[in-house]
């Protein structure tokens, strides 16, 4: 063990010398313009790569020995050549605009080795917002978002996750660069474990930090050993993961690193048992393997690195580090928010043990009969009648469209924003396992399946029934769920249930993933530039709708774009030169990439509470993996997406009393009206003062209300409604599939 004198002697050393000094950033960028030398030369002489030379012009990085030597000698010789003029030179970075990198990049310090600063109950959320693109000194296209709050985290510095390229740089959230020199799997679960800083403080105070997720790209992938697909082996498609005796999984197991149930996937959660309390677990994302849902994500997949990053960061940052698919993420969210266990006393031994924490899915319970799918083994020799609570797919009878809506010039459709998320606000669910009771006095406070005849409740044809999602009226006694039923009460009418599965206990266990989610939602509304107070004129809302779909969908044809956004009386925007306008489009189409996967979240998150059997050896009968959580529970599914159809009937039939209007066919949460404008305030009823009518589809950018899915003529649509197989036009309105293409 050393001696006090020989560390002192050590530190005096290191006092004294230092080792090489660079000078600033912009000055090392100064010296090499002012020699004449382009980032490209002087990559290629240090033997390093332009978008290295790039980061170390900016600030973000630093060269490491050996190089970091021959920079600063560069550098010197360079400085006595070109002395520093008055007043000094800036330099800009060599980036395009639209490709800007986050305001004021640092460089990553190594991590700590302990723990004395973590913070185990710091349940508060860190969010982030997508940096503008624009230079500062120019206007700015769209209203800027919330306020930004940095990356402080003391256990976790280096904030969330991270996308690896091959050369070693782990792109992190707010433009940080880490070195990564892993060269095999096992090296790089151990960095980001080890030295990253990687990771998220729990999101409760009885939750779990978030594990580090690293997304490999497709060279990072294939340099350390994966196969660049798994379509090409017939085993690897057909399971889409790693067969057991693969030489990655061999070699992982070797290193005492293990995987979970899943396996080695798109998706791989790479463990070690807990030690000494402290979870030992790396969460990696293959982007060639497509980890990331182009139904979610969209291209995200295909951004540049940094640029992922910054898309995945936020996300993380504002609803949870992805786990998964949107769906898996959906999922855990509720679990983080909602963990099934605390620390509590025990009264015998006075020490702390693990016991159910109020409000939230403590245990794995049993579904009734009704409320599972057909394959379940409770289903098995059952023959009384199932839920069928979903979403709507309803076409209207042609006939029953009047001559005054055909000869409508448009048909528009309007969209409910996260309808689900809206109906699971304030949604009394049970908490408990279901108990069976017949005759029961129906209270719309008690949360279970009801069976109940509501086939004597009259309905308008030309509106779809609210008590099934095809519309149809039912014929006899059903299931159904409490939202449903309480609906047909509230519609006027008597309800007798014969027979019920009720919950004991019950609560809003969805409202801390409705508010969270709800937040995320708004704020990246408000960050494309989308007014969310709930005041906002609703003219200028669709016009901000409007610039936000141009923008985002907009190609490199900054002419086509310009002339689109002058016919939308969009001129002020048309106005901008060519770098703030390209830069504008590339921020929209990210700010695009994260309400799609907020949006996706809610939807397959819900859908998830009751994942049927997959694989092609499942047999009916049989349980399967799904069934063990806590979290797989039919009956909270159904619960949400009653609820979201009896409200968009609310909305239908508000419409109707008010103007006389009927829908032309609905679809999940989009709704087609006949229309004489382009916009729904051409059919939508408006109060005295120009506002859409309380109680109808109020347009707006938080949840629950609407705003525009897509426009055709009136006359196609008649078109499709008078097919032998008629054509819904809520799911065509975009004019393609939005079932097949978006998953609704």
């Amino acid at each position: 063990m050393p001696t006090q004198d020989e560390l002192f002697a050590a530190v005096d050393a290191l006092l004294n010398d230092p080792g090489p000094q660079l000078p600033e950033p912009t000055e090392r960028a100064r010296l090499r313009e002012a020699a004449g030398v382009t980032q490209a030369r002087l990559a290629q002489v240090l033997k390093s790569t332009v978008q290295s030379v790039k980061n170390w012009e900016a600030g973000r990085s630093e060269p490491r020995p050996p190089r970091l030597e021959a920079y600063a000698r560069l550098l010197e010789g360079w400085a006595q050549q070109h002395p520093t003029p008055a007043p000094a030179a800036r330099t800009v970075e060599e980036v395009p605009a639209a490709f800007a990198p986050t305001p004021t990049p640092t460089k990553a310090e190594p991590k700590p080795t302990t723990d004395d600063t973590a913070n185990p109950d710091d349940d508060s959320p860190r969010p982030d917002r997508i940096p503008p693109e624009q230079p500062a000194e120019q206007p700015q296209p769209l209203r800027p978002a919330a306020r930004p709050t940095p990356h402080s985290d003391a256990q976790y510095p280096h904030g969330p996750l991270a996308v690896l390229d091959d050369d070693g740089t782990a792109y992190a959230v707010g433009g940080l660069l880490l070195d990564c020199p892993a060269t095999t799997l096992a090296q790089l679960v151990t960095w980001a474990l080890t030295e990253s800083g990687l990771g998220t403080p729990r999101l409760h105070r009885n939750g779990k930090d978030s594990d580090p997720l690293i997304v490999l790209t497709a060279a990072a992938a294939q340099k350390l050993g994966l196969p660049p697909t798994l379509d090409d082996d017939p085993a690897t498609r057909r399971t889409q993961r790693l067969p057991d005796d693969h030489k990655i999984v061999k070699a992982l197991a070797r290193s005492k690193w293990q995987l979970t149930r899943r396996g080695f996937g798109p998706w791989a959660r790479i463990y070690k048992p807990v030690k000494d309390g402290r979870r030992q677990c790396v969460q990696l994302a293959v982007l060639p393997w497509r980890a990331l849902d182009t139904r979610a994500w969209g291209d995200a997949a295909h951004l540049p690195a940094p640029d992922l990053a910054r898309v995945l960061g936020v996300y993380a940052q504002r609803v949870i580090t992805p786990r998964g698919s949107s769906a898996t993420s959906g999922l855990e969210l509720m679990t983080a928010l909602r963990p099934p266990t605390r620390a509590v006393r025990d009264e015998q031994s006075g020490g702390w043990v693990s016991g159910p924490n109020p409000g939230a899915l403590t245990e794995v319970v049993q579904a009734a009969p009704p409320e599972v799918p057909p394959e379940h083994p409770a289903a098995q020799g059952w023959t009384g009648g199932f839920l069928d609570e979903e979403s709507y797919q309803w076409i209207r009878p042609v006939e029953t469209l009047s001559e005054a809506e055909m000869i409508e010039p448009f048909a528009v459709g309007i969209d409910i924003n996260t309808a689900y998320l809206a109906a699971a606000a304030r949604l009394n669910v049970g908490l408990s396992g279901p108990f069976h009771v017949t005759n029961p006095h129906f209270d719309k406070k008690t949360p279970g399946s009801w069976f109940v005849d509501l086939s004597h409740i009259p309905t308008d044809p030309r509106l779809p029934s609210p008590f099934a999602p095809t519309g149809t009226p039912p014929t006899g006694p059903a299931w159904y769920t409490t939202p449903t039923v309480a609906y047909a009460q509230e519609l006027g009418h008597d309800v007798t249930p014969t027979e019920a599965y009720l919950r004991e206990h019950s609560g809003a266990y969805l409202d801390p993933w409705h508010d969270r989610l709800r937040e995320a939602y708004v704020t990246t509304m408000a960050e494309a530039g989308i007014p969310t107070d709930k005041d906002t004129d609703e003219r200028a809302f669709l016009a901000a709708m409007t610039a936000h779909r141009l923008l985002k969908n907009a190609g490199t044809d900054l002419d086509a774009l310009r002339a689109a956004l002058a016919a939308e009386g969009l001129g002020h925007l048309a106005a901008m030169g060519d770098d703030q306008l390209a830069s504008a489009t590339w921020r929209h189409h990210q700010i695009a990439m994260v309400l799609s996967a907020v949006k996706s979240t809610v939807k397959f998150g819900i859908g998830k509470l009751r994942e049927r059997p997959q694989g092609l050896t499942y047999k009916p009968g049989e349980p399967w993996p799904a069934l063990e959580r806590e979290t797989w529970r039919p009956d909270i599914r159904a619960a949400v997406i009653a609820k979201a159809r009896v409200n968009m009937h609310r909305k239908m039939a508000n419409v109707a009393k008010a103007n006389g209007r009927y829908p032309l066919g609905v679809n999940n949460d989009c709704v087609v009206y006949a229309s004489p404008t382009t916009d729904p305030l051409g059919f939508l009823p408006l109060t005295g003062s120009g506002k859409v009518l309380p109680g109808t589809f109020r347009l707006g950018a938080t949840p629950g209300l609407a705003k525009v899915e897509g426009i055709q003529q009136m006359l196609t649509v008649v078109d499709w409604l008078e097919r032998d197989q008629p054509i819904n036009p809520a799911r065509h309105i975009k004019g393609y599939d939005s079932s097949t293409i978006e998953g609704k």
